[in-house]
């Protein structure tokens, strides 16, 4: 992808998003993920409706009038955004690809913390972890995010979610506000997570094709691996083998609900042809 083509994609995904942030979301970002408490402001004169409770008792004898404390949220969180790049990403048989959903949901997501004021960063793994970006502040940074999401090829292309999870672990020494962003067709980071759910707010969005859920009955098929890259050649026709994938898919689906719920993390499901927008907002509301 040259640059003017990598920078007319960039541009094209901040107006969507952005205007989704600014218009859909910030609000519900803003209540739904609150600061670490209230912190005193300031204090005024006293006015009709304010809480007896929050005079400041020391001023008001000073200056013989009631005067009250102000307390403000202490506002400025951090986002970490934990994005899956491994090969199954690139996979999509309506109008787009996983990877292009987790992209312009992840964009969403920064423009919303942006707009609140808070920082952002990026994380992107396959079996490793390919790419940290520390979290920071301003517009200038979230279309740099924008653009590794874009246009980043990663070294490898399987999957280690545990790895990733570890790794935020040890980086992140504060609580954190934390997105990842998978197919989720993985296994074995109970463990890990675990941990990055006892530390942080963590919530799994898992992004997927319908197409992934069954196999049709198409006869004899020449599949590829997208991760490990093998290429075998699938009866379709038999109804054992649609059986036993159609399970396999089930409990990779079961294990990340389950997985992500034992943890104290949130889960969100967001089919390719469907609309993100609506899933993110009731899944704000619902926490907020």
């Amino acid at each position: 992808m040259d640059t003017k083509e990598l920078l007319k994609k960039v541009r094209k995904i901040e107006i969507k998003t952005r205007r989704l942030s600014d218009h859909i979301f910030g609000g519900e970002y803003h209540s739904t993920f609150k600061g670490r408490g209230m912190t005193f402001s300031e204090v005024r004169q006293y006015q009709f409706g304010d809480d007896v409770r929050s005079i400041d008792w020391n001023v008001t004898a000073r200056y013989n009038e009631p005067f009250v404390k102000v307390f403000e949220e202490e506002r400025e969180l951090t986002m970490m955004l934990v994005a899956d790049v491994s090969g199954s990403e690139l996979f999509g048989t309506t109008n787009q690809f996983k990877k292009e959903i987790i992209t312009e949901i992840s964009a969403t997501l920064a423009f919303s913390a942006l707009q609140n004021n808070d920082k952002v960063g990026l994380m992107l793994f396959s079996d490793t972890v390919e790419l940290f970006i520390p979290p920071k502040k301003g517009k200038s940074h979230v279309l740099r995010i924008i653009r590794e999401l874009l246009e980043f090829k990663p070294k490898s292309n399987k999957t280690d979610l545990s790895e990733a999870l570890k790794f935020l672990s040890s980086v992140l020494k504060k609580k954190a506000i934390v997105f990842v962003l998978s197919d989720f067709i993985a296994s074995d980071y109970e463990k890990t997570l675990k941990i990055a759910g006892n530390k942080h707010d963590v919530t799994g969005i898992r992004v997927f094709d319908e197409k992934e859920e069954s196999i049709p009955n198409l006869g004899m098929v020449q599949m590829q691996d997208a991760e490990t890259g093998k290429v075998q050649l699938v009866n379709t026709q038999s109804k054992s083998v649609r059986m036993a994938y159609g399970q396999y898919h089930r409990e990779r689906v079961d294990y990340f609900r389950e997985t992500f719920t034992k943890s104290g993390c949130g889960t969100l499901s967001c089919r390719v042809d469907e609309s993100y927008v609506k899933k993110l907002l009731r899944y704000f509301k619902r926490r907020g």
